[in-house]
């Protein structure tokens, strides 16, 4: 399908969280836009040692300086309402879903979920039969059959913005066809646990805190009853939706603290880092993930994941940008210290488990869109046995499915520092010396807390170049050895089906413990075509 010229710039739809009683739906229902517009102002180090204050003015604030969108509020009237008042294009909608929950507004009686997901297919009709009638948007090149949204959630909102996408009974194909991406902030895609009773109880109905049921779940998302994993997503490509994983807990303060201490260290005061991810089957039938970031940030409030910086930039740029990155690391071999590596040739239990540390910055940003460090207990983690089954004294060939993920990147060329339009980033991988334990007892000899046995910096740049494929030429090269200059050419390959290019930086460490692998990059177009 051809997109319109104001592709990717669709209509943004955001879909708020959730609110438990009715003092919460009263205070949601109170604000025009529902959350969206709240920022946040924050204390940062600048380079002349004093504390300056950062000011993030909120997503709709920033949309309007930088994208040039636009709300549907005029002299105090929704142009969503009744007639046939135009609306632009570039526009931010909000769904108001709890108006029918309040007592000022509706009948005081909260609706189930599936009547959030019908009014969400019920909002994209409306909006784009007032989005055609404008004729600037038609002689844009706006039709019937290339007019888009992008969903934007925030918890709850993204079970809102899933069941409509995945159950066919809650809307129509029609207006499914029109959803081009989905972004979600934090959202319990996999249900939400607590330390005591663990997934909530399907029984528990106050405030309709079942809709986090995975049984209930099951019900609204269209998955086959018993389905213990419902983060899978289904009838809508699991690669056009990203996640964004808040790792802070500490910071969310609702019913003072006791939520962050129940959903534990893992998590982001509400929804456990495990839980915030879906996949689904790419277009190879293979079970692909969605791209996702994760941010040290809490499910809400003064330092929470929606108003924040790192949440916007990973938001425009997956919702606007140009080229997706991802980095794989394979390992081939993972040494372990000689007397260690001796006992388990002889047979003994050899258990070991490894870290993988990562955070990724674009050229130009002062923030990282993405990290994931063991103090913040979001770090990746495999067992020995993960990597390489098999029994003790054998040979273990690595198992690639187990292969750590490292990152997806949107770049946005538009947005580049650079006269030339280049688009760059950089990213620090370290793997953390583990513990040992041989026979059940622990092996601490000659070990450093802390320690690493791997530890680079490696940057990336995509330049354009019409002789490719894909219309960009790659480099890269190592912060320690050419700080801030990625100036080796890549030996690029082109990637299966023709879907971008990729190049590998081999690793080899010939201290013990090390690791031996291959780190691979890569980088295909976004935002070519609509969905």
């Amino acid at each position: 399908m051809p997109a319109s010229p104001l592709h990717p710039f669709h209509p943004i739809i955001y879909v708020r969280g959730f609110a438990a009683t009715s003092g919460e739906i009263e205070d949601t229902v109170s604000d025009p836009y529902m959350g969206f517009n709240i920022g946040s102002a924050r204390a940062r180090r600048i380079w002349t040692g004093e504390t300056q204050r950062f000011y993030f003015e909120s997503p709709l604030v920033r949309l309007m300086g930088e994208y040039q969108y636009d709300d549907l509020y005029f002299d105090g009237l929704d142009k969503l309402g009744a007639g046939n008042e135009a609306v632009p294009y570039r526009c931010v909608v909000i769904h108001r879903y709890y108006d029918a929950a309040s007592e000022v507004f509706g009948s005081g009686d909260t609706p189930p979920i599936t009547h959030f997901a019908q009014g969400l297919n019920d909002l994209i009709l409306t909006l784009k039969r007032k989005v055609l009638v404008n004729p600037e948007n038609i002689a844009n090149g706006v039709t019937a059959q290339n007019f888009r949204v992008h969903l934007v959630s925030h918890s709850m909102g993204g079970l809102v913005c899933r069941a409509f996408l995945q159950n066919a009974s809650l809307g129509s194909q029609e207006a499914r066809d029109a959803v081009d991406k989905l972004f979600t902030y934090a959202t319990p895609h996999n249900g939400i646990d607590m330390r005591i009773v663990r997934n909530v109880p399907g029984w528990l109905t106050f405030g309709d805190v079942n809709n986090f049921n995975r049984e209930r779940m099951a019900q609204y998302l269209a998955l086959p009853a018993g389905t213990e994993d419902v983060s899978q997503v289904r009838g809508f490509p699991a690669e056009r939706i990203f996640n964004l994983v808040g790792t802070n807990p500490k910071d969310y303060r609702v019913l003072a603290g006791a939520s962050a201490w129940a959903a534990g260290d893992e998590s982001d005061g509400l929804v456990r880092i495990e839980n915030a991810t879906t996949h689904g089957l790419g277009a190879d039938g293979q079970d692909v993930t969605s791209p996702r970031a994760f941010v040290h940030r809490s499910h809400s409030g003064y330092y929470g994941i929606v108003n924040s910086e790192e949440g916007f930039q990973n938001l425009t740029r997956f919702l606007f940008g140009k080229l997706r990155f991802d980095g794989v690391l394979d390992i081939d071999d993972i040494t372990l210290p000689v007397e260690v590596d001796k006992q388990m040739k002889e047979g003994r239990e050899v258990r070991a488990s490894y870290q993988f540390e990562v955070a990724v910055s674009v050229r130009g940003s002062q923030w990282q869109v993405t990290r994931r460090e063991v103090r913040e207990n979001s770090a990746i983690f495999r067992t020995y046995e993960q990597l390489f089954p098999g029994a003790p004294g054998a040979v273990r060939p690595p198992d690639r499915s187990q292969s750590p993920h490292l990152f997806s990147v949107f770049l946005d060329p538009d947005k580049s520092v650079k006269v030339s339009k280049s688009v760059s980033f950089a990213f620090e991988l370290r793997i953390l010396v583990p513990d040992y334990e041989v026979d059940g007892v622990l092996f601490l000899k000659r070990h450093y807390e802390g320690s690493y046995i791997l530890q680079k910096q490696i940057l990336v740049e995509a330049i354009r170049d019409p002789a490719s494929p894909v219309g960009w030429s790659l480099k890269y090269g190592f912060q320690e050895t050419n700080p801030g200059k990625p100036g080796v050419t890549a030996n690029s390959r082109p990637l299966a089906g023709g879907s971008g290019i990729g190049f590998d930086i081999p690793i080899a460490q010939a201290v013990r413990p090390g690791v031996t692998g291959t780190l691979r990059i890569e980088a295909r177009p976004w935002n070519e075509t609509l969905r």
